[in-house]
């Protein structure tokens, strides 16, 4: 009986650790994220190219049929993308380490 809870006891540890080592990592990603310098809100196309380089990637435009849906631009940088109203800043987003995590995924291209 005694080596059954105990056998039971280890198989419980061993399938709690890949949550602890996950919610570990993702702490990890939220403290360096926090350090991240992002573009802000704001801040006009020229400025975010000048400051940050020119991106890996831009979007296609979506949006624009009319005044409720402006026309939506997306830059794609290593590790963020930049959302843009028309050619102003609207909100940028630090892409995920892996599929893991929760939250933003990488763009679809």
């Amino acid at each position: 009986m005694r080596h059954l809870s105990t056998a039971i006891l280890a198989a419980a540890l061993l399938a709690a650790a890949p949550q602890a080592f996950a919610e570990t990592l993702l702490i990890e990603r939220v403290n360096e994220e926090a350090g991240m310098t992002l573009p802000a809100r704001g801040m006009r196309m020229a400025d975010v190219e000048r400051k940050f380089g020119a991106p890996a990637q831009r979007l296609a435009p979506r949006g624009g049929q009319s005044r409720k849906w402006p026309t939506i631009n997306r830059w794609t940088y290593s590790n963020f993308v930049v959302y843009f109203e028309k050619d102003r800043v609207i909100d940028a987003v630090a892409i995920r380490a892996g599929a893991n995590e929760v939250g933003p995924k990488p763009p679809i291209r």
